[in-house]
């Protein structure tokens, strides 16, 4: 598996770890996914996916290369009267997850891991597709490349 792919599907198997409704407020149950889909696809909720996205590399001085890779989350809750209220709680405990796991092992055989996780933008779909909630929380992941 790439390194990307590694990195994404360690973002999902900690969401899955944690966010059990004791550690955060939302449970999961096991919905967190290193793949992509679209609100209209999703049948489980709350859900999560996870997909890498654009990668650039910054050069350092004795052949160094830090890996930045840009990482999606789309969130996706479903409430008839609540939608909005579900999604911030679930967006607040995505977030407070990642914060706290900002240095995430992605491949244990390797021992490779982040360096430096940031949370660059969260955006929500405003309430227009209710009874679905749709949020976006996009990531900054740094990582040394080998």
């Amino acid at each position: 598996m790439s390194k990307r792919a590694s990195i994404a599907t360690a973002i999902a198997n900690k969401l899955n770890e944690q966010l059990d409704g004791v550690q955060y407020t939302t449970n999961l149950f096991g919905n967190a996914y290193p793949k992509m889909k679209f609100w209209d696809e999703v049948q489980d909720f709350p859900s999560v996916y996870i997909t890498a996205g654009m990668g650039a590399r910054d050069y350092q001085l004795s052949d160094f290369i830090w890996g930045l890779l840009n990482i999606s989350i789309k969130l996706y809750v479903n409430s008839e009267e609540r939608a909005q209220e579900e999604l911030e709680v679930l967006l607040e405990d995505v977030s407070k997850c990642i914060d706290a796991n900002r240095q995430l092992v992605y491949d244990e055989t390797n021992n490779y891991a982040t360096t430096e996780i940031l949370i660059t933008t969260i955006t929500t779909d405003e309430g227009l597709l209710r009874p679905y909630g749709v949020g976006e929380i996009n990531l900054q992941v740094r990582y040394a490349l080998y």
